[in-house]
Protein backbone atom coordinates (compact mmCIF):
# COMPACT_ATOMS: atom_id res chain seq x y z
CA UNK A 1 0.00 0.00 0.00
CA UNK A 2 1.72 3.24 -0.85
CA UNK A 3 1.81 5.85 1.71
CA UNK A 4 0.17 9.44 0.94
CA UNK A 5 -0.06 10.72 5.01
CA UNK A 6 3.45 12.48 4.20
CA UNK A 7 2.96 13.39 0.42
CA UNK A 8 -0.37 15.45 1.02
CA UNK A 9 0.94 17.42 4.14
CA UNK A 10 3.69 18.53 2.22
CA UNK A 11 1.91 19.58 -0.77
CA UNK A 12 0.19 22.70 -1.39
CA UNK A 13 -3.01 22.83 0.33
CA UNK A 14 -2.30 20.03 2.60
CA UNK A 15 -4.23 21.09 5.29
CA UNK A 16 -5.63 17.29 6.18
CA UNK A 17 -8.29 17.20 8.97
CA UNK A 18 -10.21 14.36 10.34
CA UNK A 19 -14.07 15.15 10.65
CA UNK A 20 -17.62 13.79 10.24
CA UNK A 21 -19.52 13.72 7.11
CA UNK A 22 -23.00 13.89 6.95
CA UNK A 23 -24.98 10.81 5.26
CA UNK A 24 -28.43 9.53 5.87
CA UNK A 25 -31.51 10.92 5.49
CA UNK A 26 -34.16 12.97 6.62
CA UNK A 27 -34.56 12.52 10.26
CA UNK A 28 -31.81 10.05 10.32
CA UNK A 29 -28.59 11.45 10.17
CA UNK A 30 -25.65 9.27 10.17
CA UNK A 31 -21.91 10.45 10.03
CA UNK A 32 -18.76 9.00 8.78
CA UNK A 33 -15.75 9.99 10.39
CA UNK A 34 -13.22 10.90 7.48
CA UNK A 35 -9.88 12.33 6.73
CA UNK A 36 -10.51 14.64 3.99
CA UNK A 37 -8.61 18.26 2.45
CA UNK A 38 -9.90 21.04 4.98
CA UNK A 39 -10.77 22.97 1.45
CA UNK A 40 -13.13 19.96 0.60
CA UNK A 41 -16.95 20.27 0.87
CA UNK A 42 -17.99 18.43 4.04
CA UNK A 43 -19.65 15.79 2.53
CA UNK A 44 -17.17 15.66 -0.50
CA UNK A 45 -14.67 13.47 -1.71
CA UNK A 46 -12.49 12.33 1.05
CA UNK A 47 -9.25 10.16 1.64
CA UNK A 48 -9.99 7.79 3.97
CA UNK A 49 -13.20 6.74 6.33
CA UNK A 50 -11.73 6.14 9.43
CA UNK A 51 -15.55 4.98 11.32
CA UNK A 52 -18.74 5.55 11.49
CA UNK A 53 -21.38 7.54 14.17
CA UNK A 54 -24.71 7.13 14.20
CA UNK A 55 -26.31 9.87 16.76
CA UNK A 56 -29.87 8.56 17.20
CA UNK A 57 -30.21 6.03 20.01
CA UNK A 58 -30.84 2.37 19.23
CA UNK A 59 -33.21 -0.24 20.99
CA UNK A 60 -30.88 -0.34 23.98
CA UNK A 61 -30.48 3.78 24.55
CA UNK A 62 -26.59 3.55 22.96
CA UNK A 63 -25.52 6.29 20.49
CA UNK A 64 -23.05 3.60 18.42
CA UNK A 65 -19.60 4.44 17.07
CA UNK A 66 -16.86 2.40 15.18
CA UNK A 67 -13.18 3.98 15.03
CA UNK A 68 -10.43 2.05 13.18
CA UNK A 69 -7.70 3.48 16.37
CA UNK A 70 -4.79 2.34 14.57
CA UNK A 71 -5.24 4.24 11.30
CA UNK A 72 -6.24 7.18 13.54
CA UNK A 73 -3.06 6.91 15.63
CA UNK A 74 -1.70 7.11 11.74
CA UNK A 75 -2.93 9.94 10.76
CA UNK A 76 -2.38 11.89 13.69
CA UNK A 77 1.08 11.07 13.77
CA UNK A 78 1.08 12.64 10.05
CA UNK A 79 -0.36 15.68 11.27
CA UNK A 80 -4.00 15.81 10.59
CA UNK A 81 -5.85 18.11 12.75
CA UNK A 82 -9.03 17.04 14.58
CA UNK A 83 -12.48 19.06 13.85
CA UNK A 84 -14.01 20.16 17.47
CA UNK A 85 -16.52 17.59 17.43
CA UNK A 86 -14.26 14.71 16.64
CA UNK A 87 -12.48 15.86 18.87
CA UNK A 88 -15.10 15.71 21.91
CA UNK A 89 -16.18 12.60 20.16
CA UNK A 90 -12.62 10.79 20.97
CA UNK A 91 -12.29 12.32 24.15
CA UNK A 92 -15.81 10.70 25.20
CA UNK A 93 -14.21 7.24 23.61
CA UNK A 94 -11.18 7.42 25.82
CA UNK A 95 -8.78 8.45 23.35
CA UNK A 96 -7.96 11.44 23.93
CA UNK A 97 -8.39 13.63 27.14
CA UNK A 98 -11.83 15.49 27.64
CA UNK A 99 -12.54 18.50 25.55
CA UNK A 100 -12.81 21.42 28.10
CA UNK A 101 -16.02 22.20 26.67
CA UNK A 102 -17.65 18.56 27.51
CA UNK A 103 -16.83 19.66 30.77
CA UNK A 104 -18.55 22.56 31.13
CA UNK A 105 -21.55 21.43 29.17
CA UNK A 106 -22.16 18.53 31.70
CA UNK A 107 -21.46 20.78 34.61
CA UNK A 108 -23.96 23.55 33.20
CA UNK A 109 -26.30 20.47 32.40
CA UNK A 110 -26.10 19.07 36.24
CA UNK A 111 -27.23 22.34 37.80
CA UNK A 112 -30.14 22.89 35.10
CA UNK A 113 -31.22 19.71 36.23
CA UNK A 114 -30.72 20.56 40.22
CA UNK A 115 -32.90 23.26 39.62
CA UNK A 116 -35.49 21.67 38.31
CA UNK A 117 -35.57 19.09 40.97
CA UNK A 118 -35.67 21.40 43.63
CA UNK A 119 -39.17 21.51 44.97
CA UNK A 120 -40.44 25.69 44.64
CA UNK A 121 -41.15 27.33 47.66
CA UNK A 122 -44.76 27.96 47.94
CA UNK A 123 -46.45 31.43 47.55
CA UNK A 124 -48.00 32.06 50.24
CA UNK A 125 -44.60 31.24 51.93
CA UNK A 126 -43.39 34.31 49.81
CA UNK A 127 -46.03 36.51 50.51
CA UNK A 128 -45.43 37.10 54.03
CA UNK A 129 -42.54 39.74 54.50
CA UNK A 130 -39.94 39.97 57.12
CA UNK A 131 -41.72 42.19 58.97
CA UNK A 132 -45.09 40.50 59.21
CA UNK A 133 -44.02 37.86 61.87
CA UNK A 134 -46.43 37.27 64.57
CA UNK A 135 -47.23 34.50 66.66
CA UNK A 136 -50.29 33.13 67.25
CA UNK A 137 -52.26 34.06 70.26
CA UNK A 138 -50.05 36.77 71.27
CA UNK A 139 -52.58 40.37 70.90
CA UNK A 140 -50.97 43.52 69.95
CA UNK A 141 -54.23 45.74 70.71
CA UNK A 142 -54.85 47.33 74.50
Amino acid sequence: MVQLGSCLLRGRGGNVVIRFALGGCTNRPFFRIVVANSRRPRDGKYLEQLGCLDPLPNAHGEKVAGLNLERLRYWLGCGAQLSRPAEKLLGLAGFLPLHPMTVTAAERLRRQRQREQQPEASPADSTAGPGTDTAPGTDTAP
